[in-house]
């Protein structure tokens, strides 16, 4: 592949001034090409160019329903959903034209494929919709949907493929798993050498972006929406009453509602209110070629291809090739110093300078997979910005701390995402809850731990893990540790494999003398996976020990406490002294939330739930006390508190040398909660365990938590005491069938179906949320029930996700799954229709491209230490 000119850009016309520093080149050198043969429109240039008009030729108004601030792609596609579904007052502001920022120079791509779970839904709803988006509104998008293929010329890369069929066969988007003969007849200019085999979506292809983004903007305005530029945003300012002011050069908007779609802008939107968003602009570039003939002679346009190995996608630009990169994370190269003095004056359609030494692996890694590049002219290379958050996936929905301010920002692929997210948005906004679960994509996952120096490291990772393998329990360690370790993260690194936990250093497993060490992700059981097992021994038998130091933590006390937390939660409020575990659900009776709540004094109660829900409870809990005018103080003490579990058999016979305090069952029951002292550390102790074993949590300040583990260390040498880990702890859950939030219970899915029925109490007094809707659920019948299934596998377990067949067909998904170390099989979770919901029942899972049996059985596989002790006392066998 050569330059056609000695200058690698196609037109090097003079920076201005104002962006010399910035490294900037005008827009006067981006790419003008036309379209693939046979059809109408150019991926970017056939439109005609947008004048930006003046908001004087518009309607102005001063008070909106909502103001969207950001015209690209996705806040266009939020206008455009709004006004549709019939929201009137749908205002968008943006400082200089449609799709300038990021939008106008994406490459376009579209895809089906993802491998989240229900981020499958948004790229499934945005190409759905980008195919009629044409005929609904009179604007053509150039929309090209010639598929897609994923290459895999390693052997483990088939194995990523075979994991992410298991989890496409319960979604409506076709994905196949093809071999090298018809890779070669889809792709026949393709170097078949190293090919193994390919992961086609027939749908997929790519689409002009800034047609796209015409065409919602003409819908948009369509049904109502006023669409408002240049119009810069200069305050927001809310209000007592969770209004906002948005203050521009041409008057003040009074809005119940903001949402921040500002792209590589939204930072300097969210310093306004005081929030630091986690994002950072990233170099991305990509390469358009001349015409080659053995392209134009092609009777088809070539799919989409996507070389992970090689780390780029190659597409057909009408007789050329375009072909996009991503570079390691030691070449890629960020714009840092947006972050730092603010994004320059004036900037929009800009690019920046291109830098072809930079991605010159990755040409080379091209040439040999598709040959015909050797011999093709650049006749343009595109440099520009694309926003990243420190994980890549955008942030969406409404923030913590604020009210009435969501945002939808920090997308690295907006054009695949936009017509999902709008929807998503649209449909959550009027509502008044998300109509599926993204908890992944939750603004909330970040904290004040998520500073400036994090994000651009991160930011470097994920930009060059693009295409690397997609491992299940996957670990990323580029900057860790943050600030948020527990006062036990130095006591305990060099003992075990961390794992990260928003934030948090948390230990997955720990190391003996002879263990195989590290991170050594696999699809199949690995290095972990006898020491988990002996863990799992270790509680069992003995008394283990783990740090729960990431649990999110709030005291919610005051006048109106047990009124609120009465309205919030499905169950009964406890008494003094006592803990029960709670559900917090939605309007429509999906489960938003599952929380321990212990009532510590009159009044006061501490509320713990998992570390990836702080900030997403937390802001669901403060919106409702708001809302409701409940006389409360809510504290998140999450970083305040440090939290040991002890399980095993031994568990009280350990504390109890510490502490005058009675710890006997008839003294300390179960769920039961006090202030104790152990060797003079004051503790809350909350009387237990995720492992179902006898147990305690053991609340404390967090500076305290290395004496208190080792004075509990100490005092359990004669028991055999040792540590534990999440992963052996994840193994007692499921052998005890215990449901985890986030796996068997999230915005999609009811208590009824997810088998929580004795935490749901209809008849309490109080009109809990979600009552009503969970009455007609019971009333009209559950079509799918959560299931629990034992495996006969070899050398892999369920991990969640993965498709359950019957007959030939898929019929359902597992939740989560583990090995079981008691009953040596593996077990899972699964939702299945409730006709084929009974013990007994025979099914299906696939694992890694193979169907294995599986069996419904009676729950659980072992005994919590609870039902033993009490069948025990009852002269009954225990289950264990």
């Amino acid at each position: 592949m050569v330059a056609q000119r000695s200058d690698p850009v196609c037109s090097n016309t003079a920076v201005p001034p104002d962006f010399a520093s910035e490294g900037l080149k005008p827009l006067a050198g981006a790419l003008v090409a036309a379209s693939p043969r046979g059809t109408s429109r150019d991926s970017w240039s056939s439109h005609t160019e947008e004048k930006p008009s003046s908001f004087l030729g518009t309607k102005w108004k001063d008070t909106a329903e909502i103001v969207i601030i950001g015209g690209g792609c996705i806040g266009v596609s939020l206008a455009y959903h709004l006004a549709k579904a019939g929201m009137k007052d749908v205002i968008l502001l943006e400082k200089s034209e449609l799709t300038a920022g990021s939008t106008w120079h994406a490459a376009g791509l579209t895809t089906y494929f993802h491998p989240g779970i229900n981020l499958k839904k948004i790229h499934y709803y945005s190409i759905k919709l980008y195919e009629k988006l044409e005929e609904e509104t009179g604007q053509a998008v150039g929309f090209h949907q010639p598929g897609s293929i994923r290459i895999a010329s390693t052997p483990t890369r088939v194995d990523e493929f075979k994991y992410q069929m298991t989890r496409a066969g319960w979604h409506p988007a076709e994905q196949y798993l093809i071999g090298p003969e018809r890779i070669q007849e889809l792709f026949p200019i393709l170097n078949m050498e190293k090919v193994l085999a390919g992961l086609y979506n027939p749908g997929d292809g790519h689409i002009d972006p800034y047609s796209l983004t015409m065409a919602l903007a003409a819908g948009a305005r369509k049904y109502g929406a006023l669409l408002n530029y240049p119009v810069q945003v200069t305050n927001l300012s809310p209000r007592s009453d969770g209004t906002w002011e948005v203050e521009t050069p041409h008057g003040i908007i009074r809005t119940n509602r903001i949402v921040n779609t500002a792209g590589f802008w939204a930072r300097e939107i969210g310093t306004m209110i005081g929030l630091h968003h986690p994002l950072i602009p990233v170099h991305h570039q990509y390469v358009v070629t001349s015409t080659i003939p053995e392209v134009k002679a092609l009777k088809t346009e070539l799919p989409v291809l996507r070389d992970l190995e090689g780390s780029y996608y190659l597409r057909q630009e009408r007789d050329g090739l375009l072909f996009g990169p991503y570079e390691s994370q030691e070449k890629m190269k960020l714009q840092e110093s947006w972050v730092t003095n603010g994004v320059p004056p004036g900037f929009g359609k800009e690019l920046f300078e291109s830098d072809l030494d930079r991605i010159m692996d990755h040409i080379e890694a091209a040439m040999a997979m598709v040959p015909v590049l050797k011999q093709a002219d650049i006749i343009n290379t595109v440099a520009g910005p694309i926003t990243y958050s420190p994980d890549i996936l955008p942030m969406v929905g409404p923030h913590q701390g604020v009210r009435n301010y969501w945002v939808a920002i920090g997308f690295g692929y907006g054009i695949i995402h936009a017509g999902g997210v709008g929807k998503y948005l649209s449909d959550w906004i009027l509502g008044g809850e998300p109509p599926f679960d993204l908890i992944e994509l939750d603004p909330n996952r970040y904290g004040k731990w998520s500073t400036t120096q994090y994000t651009a490291t991160k930011a470097r990772e994920s930009y060059g893990f693009n295409n690397i393998v997609g491992y299940p329990k996957e670990e990323r360690f580029a900057g860790r540790p943050t600030e948020r370790v527990s006062g036990l993260y130095k006591v305990l690194k060099s003992k075990c494999s961390m794992g990260f936990h928003a934030g948090w250093e948390q230990p997955h497993w720990f190391y003996k003398s002879g263990d195989e060490i590290g991170y050594k992700p696999s699809f199949r059981r690995t290095n972990w996976f006898e020491p988990v097992g002996r863990e799992y021994k270790q509680v069992m038998e003995k008394v283990g020990v783990i740090d729960l130091t990431p649990f999110g933590k709030f005291i919610v006390k005051g006048n109106d406490s047990v009124k609120l937390l009465d309205h919030l939660f499905a169950n009964v409020i406890p008494k003094v002294g006592a803990t029960n575990i709670s559900h917090m659900l939605t309007p429509r009776g999906q489960v938003y939330a599952e929380l321990t709540v212990s009532h510590l004094s009159p009044g006061e109660f501490l509320l713990v739930t998992g570390s990836g829900s702080e900030l997403h409870d937390l802001r669901w809990i403060e919106e409702e006390a708001l809302k409701g005018g409940y006389n409360v103080e809510i504290k998140n003490i999450t970083d305040e508190m440090g939290v040991l579990g002890i399980a095993g058999p031994f568990a009280r016979k350990v504390l109890q040398k510490l502490t005058i305090e009675d710890l006997s069952d008839s003294a300390f029951k179960f769920l039961q909660s006090r202030y104790i002292k152990l060797s003079d550390i004051a503790a809350t102790a909350i009387r237990i365990s995720y492992s179902g074993e006898l147990g305690w949590e053991l609340y404390h300040r967090k500076e305290d938590s290395a004496a208190l583990y080792n004075v509990i260390m100490e005092a359990g040498q004669e028991e055999g005491i040792d540590d534990f880990g999440t992963y052996a702890l994840n193994a007692l859950r499921l052998e005890k069938a215990f449901r985890a939030w986030g796996a068997e219970m999230n915005c999609d899915t009811n208590p009824l179906e997810a088998g929580l029925d004795y935490f749901i109490k209809l008849n309490k007094p109080a009109d809990f949320i979600g009552k009503q809707a969970l009455k007609q659920i019971k009333e009209k019948g559950l079509k799918r029930r959560l299931v629990y299934l034992t495996l006969e596998t070899a050398n892999i377990d369920p991990e969640g996700n993965e498709s359950v067949w019957h007959n030939g067909r898929v019929v359902g998904n597992t939740t989560s799954g583990n090995y079981s170390y008691s009953t040596q099989q593996s077990l899972a979770f699964a939702y299945v229709p409730t006709e084929l919901s009974k013990v007994g029942q025979k099914l299906e899972v696939e694992l890694l491209g193979q169907n294995y049996s599986a069996t419904i059985v009676e729950e659980p596989l072992v005994l919590t230490e609870q039902t033993r002790t009490r069948l025990q006392k009852k002269g009954g066998s225990a289950k264990v």
